[in-house]
């Protein structure tokens, strides 16, 4: 019998990054308290130990960054889009310098593993700044027309599951066409936004072009419906995307919306099963499968369903859950209380109803937010964790036997965000992804982004699109 080889510890160092006792807000350059001086406390994941105290912005303090932006905004739109490049290519630069003390600060305040903000999340925070920043003397040459004007202030409301990313995505295009901006993070992970905003002034970035208020929803709230706010971009959860929607329509705010998804990934019986299979498993396990497009349903090809579901669960079972911290975590922690009791309930219902339930052998530390990586089988399109978005490491499996079944299948959902195909046959990928209403779809891999290429979905995954050319249209008054 082979030897079993165990794991060695290999944990990143926290002291790699300093994290201040408290934080203000980052408004015209300067960090301040909030007018009435509320606080909240941010808290890491996987330990619940408080990390920092955060001012906690009320409608007073959004008014000061708004006008902040505004009066920013003529100088900042004046400038040469070569000139505004500049302070791009040096954000982009300082990012890549300071990633390490970024992906532990990530890791610690979101709880996914350190493998992750070091290999994925850093280096594409990174790549946008440096692909936007080559637009931004290019603008006459993007399609939209001679001479495209920017709009003004962007008021953008960015998630917890990817706090750095989400960030790089709004802020880069904006100042790349001439806006400046007034970004909420996510209430649970304010610490990498604010960190942010230290390299804006480490870039020498004017004062004003970015400012950074943390708070909950309401500060959020009171961004997206300010009259002086020009463009409006959220990635968050359909319900809150669909309040904003009703917030701003009547206005002239342009308005992008990035939300919810309930990802369908494809496997015909000729896909190959072991390439399949780490595909599944980076499509739901990912970021602990808090991720809009994860691949949280999977549609299996009758005739292969059994060998596959076994060679699933073998690799589910070498699946590492524990500190994030460590390089060889798979699997780290759920990002809050409240998202892990939602995910705990839906995941209960999905087995009330029917659907049964498998998770490998897996000890959950007793401090911190955790979930198991969970499977369901036995599944139909009636299970409630077939139809409603879960984001969590939890991964619905269903069957189909014919292609049109599979699309049919597919598409019942309200979403329209992400889907994966699995086949060796390239005529069956673009005709199966002709007919899916999926605003990426990824063949024969899954969860690959690039800055060069757009992001967004269809129906109530949102509208407008992030990344690559096309994503500068959101920022500009064409």
């Amino acid at each position: 019998m082979a030897p079993v080889f165990e794991y060695a510890p290999a944990p990143e160092s926290r002291a790699v990054v300093d994290i201040a006792p408290s934080y203000g807000l980052f408004i015209d350059g300067e960090f301040t308290e909030a007018a009435d001086g509320k606080v909240f406390k941010t808290v890491s994941p996987s330990t619940e130990e408080v990390l920092s105290e955060v001012a906690e912005a009320g409608e007073a303090d959004v008014n000061r960054a708004v006008a902040a932006a505004r009066k920013a905004f003529e100088k900042w739109s004046a400038l040469p889009g070569s000139e505004r490049a500049k302070y791009l290519f040096r954000i982009a630069r300082i990012i890549q310098e300071r990633s390490r003390e970024l992906a532990v600060l990530e890791t610690l305040d979101n709880g996914k593993p350190i493998r992750e903000t070091r290999d994925a999340d850093l280096p594409l925070v990174a790549a946008h700044f440096f692909y936007y920043a080559g637009w931004a003397d290019k603008l006459d040459h993007a399609g939209y027309g001679a001479n495209p004007r920017p709009l003004g202030v962007a008021g953008q409301v960015i998630p917890w599951n990817f706090p750095l990313l989400m960030l790089a995505w709004k802020i880069a295009p904006a100042l790349a066409t001439g806006n400046t901006v007034v970004l909420k993070p996510a209430e649970t992970t304010p610490l990498s936004a604010l960190f942010f905003a230290d390299i804006c002034r480490q870039a020498g970035l004017p004062r004003g072009v970015v400012n950074i208020i943390t708070g909950d929803g309401r500060a959020g709230a009171a961004l997206t419906a300010h009259p002086d706010v020009n463009k409006v971009a959220f990635t968050g959860s359909t319900a809150v995307g669909k309040q904003i929607a009703r917030t701003v329509a009547g206005t002239r705010k342009k308005l992008t919306l990035e939300l919810g998804g309930k990802g369908a990934n494809i496997v015909f019986d000729d896909a190959p099963i072991d390439q399949a299979v780490e595909g599944i498993v980076s499509g739901i396990f990912f970021n602990q499968g808090q991720v809009c497009c994860a691949g949280s349903r999977l549609l299996v090809q009758e005739s292969i369903h059994d060998e596959l579901l076994d060679s699933l669960k073998r690799r589910l079972s070498t699946l590492r859950l524990g500190d994030p911290l460590d390089k060889n975590t798979d699997i780290g922690a759920i990002n809050s209380a409240e998202q892990l009791a939602r995910i705990t309930a839906l995941a209960d219902q999905g087995e009330a109803e029917g659907a049964e339930r498998w998770s490998p052998v897996c000890e959950l530390p007793s401090a911190g937010y955790w979930f198991a990586p969970t499977l369901f089988t036995n599944v139909t399109q009636a299970h409630t964790v077939a139809r409603d978005e879960i984001f969590g490491p939890v991964l619905s499996v269903l069957t189909f036997r014919t292609p049109d079944e599979a699309v049919a299948k597919a598409n019942n959902t309200p979403y329209g965000l992400s889907a994966g195909i699995w086949t060796e046959k390239g005529s069956r990928i673009l005709a199966v992804a002709n007919k899916l209403r999926a605003g990426v779809i990824w063949s024969n891999t899954f969860n690959k982004f690039d800055p060069t290429s757009p992001f967004g979905g269809y129906k109530e995954s949102g509208f407008g699109r992030e990344g690559g050319r096309h994503g500068l249209e959101a920022y500009l008054d064409v």
